[in-house]
């Protein structure tokens, strides 16, 4: 839509309404750029009246009794809404999202969640313990082993462990069997002694050559080595010393396979010197993490003695025979009484502060929140509680990610569309409230994800059928763990049951998710987009800034080109190959769906063209809720 200049009254324009004109329908409409609202029709403005002789309006001449005959001013609603019944059509929120999307799952019957309603106060104390831990892991890979933390190793770990923890608290693992992480060893260990990136030039390969060099007689000096292994490491380092000293002009290859051997060579003889050092370093890790599991609940439970909450028993969740449509997880437990939270709205994101504690969101976001708090929470109509546990969702997210995004990069816009239009897929399997597609999603967090719609862990669903997408986070435990559950789900069904599967294509070595996937049974066909030739979207979407005068740039950060290729499995019992087999057609509308570009020429689209009505009461509507103050 363009601005079509000052074709109205000064009064009208010094009262905020500009005209522009509506390409998608082919009209003029008004537009109020002071509160915000869009009319199809000519706007009327207010009649002057004294607030003291009549305060109500209605003895002046422009009063609506005065002029029965006068229309009133349309909202501007989009063309469709106005076909077939003259019932106002309920719209959609607009968004790289499709909350409309009807379920075709089938889970079996669960009980209710014997857990406490998350609080805001315990959550705050939760995640300033989880970011102690975090700061603890960097301090003890620095003091120990002169590294720095792996990157995204914390969140790898959270992940892990969670696979195997029949703890209580959601976010902390606090009952693992064993209690040394293989992912957390393996991880701190590949970066001893030092850290190796693929160089760029030839510099910096010699660079890094000498400095493995320097780093392991460093290590080996300082240990307690073994009179073999300091032998050994020693002999190969000075000889690499000597190799450089007396080596001009050589080329990037010779000094990568001259590191390649020093690697080979003494790596195995720098981890047993370390092992040791290392397992304290994860035991110390874990038993924090249990400890401080222990605090929270001990502080979650004398909130609810206070409000007079009976104590949940934390029983497992059981399911029965009966068959029914996937649903958001619910509570058996009540709720207690929640504080309030303070929000402030500037420009195209909403502040939410609790107890001085600030986290940000996109005001577009906070409307799909609402849109699905109200769909899916039931315990809080008057939604006293919404901003309250919007915050808490944050600040779990924010603590749970650690400021790194990777985690949560979800597939493109274009591509859900495609699965779902081609595939009947209407289920994901690995999401959160901030990006999931589809109305119908697991995630990591049920005591607060349900509240926005979460059907709980994907390795707690029971489905029977449906059509399901798997973008799994980059965890090889985990992912290991989803393709077993998959499998088991595909074998105990006979009604149609479907599992598309992204994972990254990890060669070198290939991670057990990966071979398992390639090897199944129920493996349909298999297919590899190629790295830096497909995107993903953004794991913080949710909070990236969108400038309307920087669509371009929003959009180029919004979807970053993957680095790697994905392998795409589908895993299909019979009946869901008979229903949604992966068919050349429908393969080549997936693979064209990944192309670059395609979700950004989308957005754009969107970005750019009159927006939608949204549904009213809320942050669809035009004001952004808040908790009543009484």
């Amino acid at each position: 839509a363009g601005y079509m200049g000052p074709e109205l009254p000064l009064e009208m324009i010094q009262h905020g309404w500009r005209k522009f004109w509506s390409k998608r329908e082919s009209r003029p409409y008004f537009w109020n750029k002071l509160t915000g609202e869009s009319l199809w029709e000519m706007p009327s403005l207010k009649p002057q009246f004294d607030p003291v002789t009549d305060p109500l309006g209605i003895c002046g001449p422009g009063a609506p009794g005065a002029q029965p005959g006068m229309q009133l001013a349309l909202k501007r609603r989009s063309s469709e809404e106005c076909v077939g019944s003259p019932a106002p059509k309920r719209m959609a929120l607009s968004g790289p999202w499709d909350l409309e999307v009807v379920t075709n799952v089938i889970i079996y019957e669960r009980t209710p969640m014997n857990i406490p309603h998350a609080h805001p106060v315990v959550e705050l104390y939760r995640c300033n313990l989880a970011n102690k831990l975090r700061s603890c892991f960097q301090e003890l890979c620095h003091s120990r082993e002169s590294i720095d933390a792996p990157k995204d190793s914390f969140n790898r770990w959270l992940m892990e462990r969670k696979v195997i923890d029949t703890g209580t608290d959601p976010l902390l693992p606090s009952s693992c069997s064993p209690e040394i992480s293989h992912c957390m060893y393996r991880e701190v260990i590949n970066d001893i002694p030092i850290k190796l990136v693929r160089p760029k030039f030839t510099g910096d390969a010699r660079k890094q050559l000498s400095r493995y060099a320097e780093s392991a007689k460093k290590l080996i000096e300082s240990r307690n080595a073994s009179p073999e292994s300091r032998k050994v490491v020693m002999w190969n380092v000075e000889d690499t010393f000597n190799w450089l000293r007396r080596t001009v002009g050589s080329s990037f290859d010779d000094f990568q396979d001259r590191l390649a051997h020093l690697r080979e060579q003494c790596q195995p003889h720098l981890t047993e010197t370390v092992k040791e050092s290392v397992e304290g370093i994860c035991l110390k890790i874990y038993h924090l993490s249990s400890d401080y599991a222990k605090k929270i609940k001990d502080k979650h439970l004398e909130i609810l003695r206070e409000q007079g909450v009976p104590e949940p028993s934390y029983l497992s969740v059981v399911t029965n025979t009966r068959k029914v449509w996937c649903y958001p997880v619910q509570f058996s437990t009540p709720c207690p009484r929640l504080p309030q939270v303070d929000f402030l709205t500037d420009r195209d994101q909403t502040h939410l502060r609790f107890q001085g504690d600030t986290v940000a969101i996109n005001t577009q976001y906070l409307h799909k929140l609402d849109f699905m708090y109200r769909m899916s929470c039931f315990d809080d109509k008057k939604l006293e509680y919404f901003l309250t546990r919007v915050w808490m969702l944050l600040k779990r997210y924010n603590t749970y990610l650690g400021g790194s995004h990777s985690s949560q990069t979800s597939l493109p816009v274009t591509v859900l569309e495609c699965l779902n239009k081609v595939f009947g897929v209407t289920f994901e399997c690995f999401a959160s409230p901030l990006n999931c597609y589809f109305k119908q999603y697991c995630s990591a967090f049920p005591d607060i994800d349900s509240y926005f719609g979460s059907r709980g862990p994907i390795l707690e669903l029971k489905a029977v059928s449906g059509s399901f997408a798997a973008n799994p986070p980059y965890s090889e435990e985990l992912m290991e763990a989803a393709v077993n559950h998959f499998e088991r789900l595909l074998s105990e069904s006979p009604e149609p049951l479907s599992f598309i599967v992204f994972i990254p294509e990890w060669r070198d070595p290939t991670p057990q998710a990966l071979l398992k996937l390639e090897a199944s049974p129920f493996k349909r066909k298999q297919v590899v987009v190629p790295n830096y030739e497909h995107e993903y979207r953004h794991g913080f979407q949710h909070i990236l800034p969108k400038l309307v005068f920087a669509v371009i740039k929003y959009l180029s950060e919004l979807n970053l080109r993957c680095a790697h290729g994905t392998v795409v499995v589908w895993l299909q019992n019979n009946n869901g190959f008979q229903q949604w087999g992966p068919v050349e057609d429908r393969v080549e509308a997936l693979l064209e769906s990944f192309r670059p570009g395609r979700e950004r020429e989308r957005d754009r689209q969107e970005l750019l063209s009159p927006q939608r009505a949204t549904t009213g009461g809320g942050p669809g509507g035009q004001d952004v809720p808040h908790t009543p103050t009484t």
